[in-house]
């Protein structure tokens, strides 16, 4: 294999997910869920005189392969890999999670497709399927019948079923292409359809439903193939079950090389899921704003005192508990590799703001199947009067700094939002006296923020209360409604970021050391954040600069980490990350042109 890298396409059911290289091999996959151990690691596996004998992919390798293509069918998470050997033949391979309606329900298995299909000469592959067992810290035990290949791990048991000569595959012996081949790796269930005909339906109502949701989408008339491509993996990241949403498909990517800052990301921030929510909500894909908000309310139903969590599994599980996994050398040999997030037992008080936004919706929204009532206000209060008690109290903030505590201006910020939220709920739901309540106490913590947060000396926001320092959140206080575009105070702010934070047309987080030392590479959805602010404050051609740039950085499937190299435009940090994907949406929404200027 060669070396790791993010140029990766995903595919998934919005129940499994797998990540594919551009020679089309399986590099990361979960199994049963986005959480669980994963069935191919190959991403955290790939290191100097580790590949011959890789475990952890599903490789369709083409004898003598000259020259690839690769792209998705049109408005599909359907991926087409193309391959051409260097005597003129050639094979094509279809990837897909199989996603549709079927018997009144949604057929969404624990379960990835490829179909092989010869299109030139006489291609000869070699199918390598090395699933992970524990990590990869023991061998994975498999058994076979004429049809199928059974392969058992501590996390799941999944059976191949397939039209290929199973010997072949179990050897990983080279053999000829000649006809169509389908590959169905699924639950440990026997398979009694044709598996090549069955392989071609799911393959056909896969493509029509994909397609009927994107039709659905309020696209924007400029960038649509990018927003389309970011909707599509957003969605993908979505675990339908429960309605949960994870920051990203992957663990211990690091966000920079040789720096520790190695996470796992394949739970549910609210924070993180509140972004997704607000930009989907703005293309109207509201079967995800469902599913999320019977998510949220299902959290706040277990906390009477409204206590959250900034984060949980996506079963809804509190403990995620960390630990470092020992059996593989982690991301081009960049470990630690973790497993579980130690932000669970964090204090991060702008959730209580991103849950209230979230959850607003419900009230407003006359598509939902269950709008929300005056019972469901009365519990959001609960959420609202911890934002009241916290927001003057420290917190770990959104960067989730593991030693440092601070009363961080965006988490107040967050804190106001929940109470001026709940304001407009009252009076939307004509509750006077809630009304009044909710609105008086934002009014208090506004003024607590401006009081407080303000640097005379250098006429800009700081990101904690009383301290000097900036951080790329302070953009922000605009799109939440705290302040307008147009107040001096966040125009001076604003410059204040561009001469600390703006690195070229990157932007840091902040640029003071943490408990890592100082940060290296620019994180990306800051860069959308800048872009969003610069066209609220008049400067449209100049955040367009902004936008075209990251939508340059894109990787081939069009889609971007949580972080980039400012001097290389290199990825880094897991993938595909849920916040840089929202900015694509966001930033399209806001800078493209109306679409009455076509007409």
């Amino acid at each position: 294999m060669t070396e790791a890298s993010l140029d990766l396409a995903v595919i998934g059911n919005c129940n499994v997910s797998a990540l594919i290289d551009r020679m089309g091999r399986f590099v990361w996959a979960c199994a049963p869920r986005p959480d669980s151990d994963p069935c191919f690691g190959a991403l955290l596996n790939n290191t100097a005189g580790h590949e011959a004998g890789a475990s952890g992919l599903w490789d369709i390798a083409l004898e003598d392969c000259a020259a690839v293509e690769q792209d998705y069918l049109r408005n599909t998470a359907i991926l087409r890999t193309i391959l051409r050997d260097e005597r003129g033949g050639a094979i094509e391979i279809l990837d897909f999670s199989p996603r549709f309606r079927h018997h009144g329900r949604m057929y969404r298995p624990i379960a990835f497709v490829r179909i092989v299909r010869p299109l030139a000469g006489a291609p000869r592959i070699a199918v390598r399927l090395r699933p992970l067992n524990d990590w990869g810290a023991a061998p994975t035990p498999l058994t076979s019948g004429s049809n199928h290949i059974r392969y058992v791990t501590n996390a799941v048991t999944l059976r191949l079923t397939t039209n290929a000569p199973v010997s072949y595959l179990i050897s990983e012996q080279t053999f000829r292409v000649e006809r169509e081949l389908a590959f169905f790796l699924g639950p440990d269930e026997s398979f009694a359809r044709d598996v090549s005909f069955a392989a071609r339906e799911m393959l056909e109502n896969t493509a029509i439903y994909w397609r009927e949701w994107v039709r659905g989408l309020a696209l924007p008339l400029e960038w649509q193939e990018a927003v389309i491509r970011a909707a599509i993996a957003l969605k993908l990241c979505w675990y339908e079950e429960t309605g949960a949403i994870v920051a990203a498909l992957t663990t211990s990517i690091p966000e920079a090389p040789g720096t520790s800052r190695n996470w796992d990301y394949r739970y549910c921030w609210l924070r993180d899921a509140y972004y997704v929510i607000q930009a989907l909500t703005r293309l109207g894909a509201a079967d995800i704003l469902e599913g999320y908000l019977s998510y949220l309310r299902n959290l706040i139903d277990a906390s009477p005192d409204g206590t959250l969590q900034p984060v949980y599994g996506i079963g809804r599980e509190p403990r995620l508990d960390e630990r470092t996994i020992a059996s593989l050398p982690g991301y081009r040999g960049n470990g630690p590799v973790r497993a579980g997030n130690e932000a669970y037992l964090q204090k991060q008080h702008d959730v209580y703001g991103q849950v209230v936004l979230s959850a607003a919706h419900a009230f407003f929204d006359e598509r939902l199947l269950r709008p929300a009532d005056v019972a469901d206000f009365e519990a959001l209060e609960r959420i609202g009067a911890r934002a009241y008690q916290l927001h003057e109290t420290p917190d770990a903030g959104l960067w989730e700094l593991r030693t440092m505590a601070a009363v961080h201006t965006y988490s107040a910020v967050m804190c106001w939002a929940a109470c001026d939220r709940l304001a407009n709920i009252a009076d939307h739901l004509s509750l006077n006296e809630k009304q009044r309540l909710w609105r008086a106490r934002a009014d208090e913590i506004r003024e607590r923020i401006l009081d407080q947060a303000w640097r005379e000396d250098g006429q800009h926001f700081a990101a904690t209360f009383g301290g000097t320092a900036l951080d790329a959140s302070l953009l922000q206080i605009v799109d939440v409604r705290f302040l307008d575009a147009s107040d001096p105070r966040f125009a001076n702010t604003m410059a204040a970021i561009a001469r600390d934070l703006v690195k070229g047309r990157h932007v840091m987080r902040y640029t003071v050391a943490d408990d890592f030392g100082l940060p290296e590479n620019a994180f990306n959805i800051c860069t959308f954040w800048y872009v969003e602010a610069l066209f609220r404050s008049g400067a449209a051609e100049e955040a367009r600069g902004f936008f075209e740039n990251m939508l340059a950085h894109r990787t081939r499937a069009g889609l971007l980490s949580e972080d980039i190299a400012i001097g290389t435009g290199e990825l880094w940090g897991n993938y595909p990350q849920t916040y840089s994907l929202v900015g694509i949406i966001n930033s399209a929404m806001l800078l493209s042109k109306p679409w009455s200027s076509v007409r």
